[in-house]
């Protein structure tokens, strides 16, 4: 399986936008084939949108919430580049994600 992010499409702004789905979007054509993108309605950490997973078969998990759609994209690419150099998934030195790495959430062991 290669490295798969699920990012959370379920929050709406109030004006009805769905910003999850929009910045999967964006990921989708900044990463190409490098990564899967997905979306999903809920991963239940809805008051901290938008949300954020990495994972693939073999490596340690990752969740981010309160990710910024408008300002993180960058973010995102970086740590996802991270994610695939990393065997066993494990990010040790998660300081050029900038502010990403401080919406962590948790990561679960493979």
């Amino acid at each position: 399986m290669a490295d798969r992010i699920t990012i959370c499409a379920g929050c709406r702004t109030a004006d009805g936008a769905a910003p999850g789905a929009a910045l999967a979007e964006r990921l989708r054509g900044a990463l190409g084939a490098r990564a899967e993108v997905r979306t999903t309605d809920c991963m239940i950490v809805c008051s901290r949108p938008v949300t954020v997973s990495f994972r693939a078969e073999g490596k340690a998990a990752y969740l981010f919430a309160g990710v910024d759609p408008e300002g993180q994209l960058d973010e995102l690419v970086t740590f996802a580049g991270l994610y695939a150099a990393a065997a066993d998934g494990i990010v040790t030195d998660a300081r050029p994600c900038g502010e990403l790495r401080f919406r962590l959430v948790g990561r679960l062991p493979a």
